[in-house]
């Protein structure tokens, strides 16, 4: 068993990124916007996908009791998103501050679509500080109580 991000989570990250590759072909002013948004999400996601995200995918095997091959790597990464967690929270707000002139440049340019995008956008990281990362975290955490 190799330690992966679940599949569920992946899949709206390339949706999202489907999605930004549109809106920077939109072109103007929005697309200008929508490459702003790629150069400061594109390395967080990177980031996220190599250590943040992957102790989810031991959720199933933790809730059916499973073994657990890659608790070793789990601890480590979420370890690891516990010490960069305020630097992954900062770029939310870069990213954030990149969707604000996305939709701002989109409404001028009645590219709805592309409103709607940043929305969702939003709302992926709010999930993500709300949800995802503390479920990280506290995998880790389990582990190293459960080990010992």
């Amino acid at each position: 068993m190799s330690l992966k991000t679940p599949p569920s989570i992946c899949a709206e990250h390339e949706e999202l990124h489907a999605e930004l590759a549109k809106a920077i072909k939109a072109g103007s002013d929005t697309g200008k916007a929508a490459r702003g948004v790629d150069c400061v999400l594109h390395p967080h996601f990177l980031k996220e996908e190599e250590y943040a995200l992957p102790p989810l995918g031991l959720l199933p095997a933790l809730a059916s009791g499973t073994a657990l091959p890659d608790a070793a790597a789990a601890m480590g990464m979420a370890g690891r998103l516990r010490a960069d967690l305020g630097q992954m929270l900062q770029e939310h707000k870069e990213i954030a501050l990149a969707l604000n002139a996305l939709t701002e440049a989109a409404k001028k340019e009645n590219k709805e679509e592309f409103v709607r995008f940043a929305e969702k956008l939003a709302l992926h990281a709010r999930m993500e500080e709300e949800v995802l990362y503390p479920a990280s975290i506290l995998i880790g955490e389990y582990l190293k109580l459960k080990k010992g």
